[in-house]
């Protein structure tokens, strides 16, 4: 806890089993998770894996040294970092700033993904309004782009907007 500053890293949460960490990171997000192995109800190693697949937090497993190796093998493909013990203040704390940078970039590709898939999502929606308007007033795909751009920019609104207004009246159209 020494090695973790409140100035740095807030709120700490500990916990002293596996089957505890286990609720506590299925409950919450996590930025990082630290497992000092092994704990009384299981060695962890299953644990951190789980972690670092099932979630976007940055996770330190400490290890016996004599351990470390075989470890690193289980664990490489994960992405979890693995420090052998014993060590020192200095290492534990550069492991932890690996582990905040590991995670700043983990949160830049989440909202890189989050906008591609808000794109994807808006060409889908764009497209479902474009056939729409194909089958309903026998349009070219030129001409219900040109219609579905006219509509955003004749009422001040996005293209995905324009798009869910004439998905929600043609299809309310096709129901009765």
């Amino acid at each position: 806890m020494e090695l973790l500053p409140s100035t740095d890293y807030y709120p700490i949460a500990t916990v002293s089993s596996i089957s505890e960490a286990k609720r506590r990171v299925h409950e919450s997000a996590y930025d990082l998770v630290l497992i000092n192995a092994p704990l009384p109800d299981d060695f962890g190693l299953q644990f951190a894996i789980d972690t670092c697949a099932g979630s976007n937090a940055a996770v330190l497993l400490l290890v016996k040294n004599e351990l470390y190796n075989d470890v690193y093998s289980k664990t490489l493909n994960y992405g979890v970092m693995l420090l052998s013990k014993p060590t020192s203040a200095p290492v534990i704390t550069q492991s932890l700033r690996f582990l905040c940078a590991t995670r700043e970039r983990l949160r830049r590709f989440e909202a890189k993904h989050a906008t591609v898939e808000e794109k994807i999502e808006e060409i889908k929606l764009v497209n479902h309004a474009k056939w729409l308007l194909i089958e309903a007033r026998e349009m070219t795909e030129e001409e219900a782009h040109r219609f579905l751009e006219k509509t955003a920019m004749d009422h001040g609104i996005t293209k995905r907007a324009a798009a869910q207004r004439i998905i929600s009246e043609y299809e309310k159209k096709t129901d009765l």
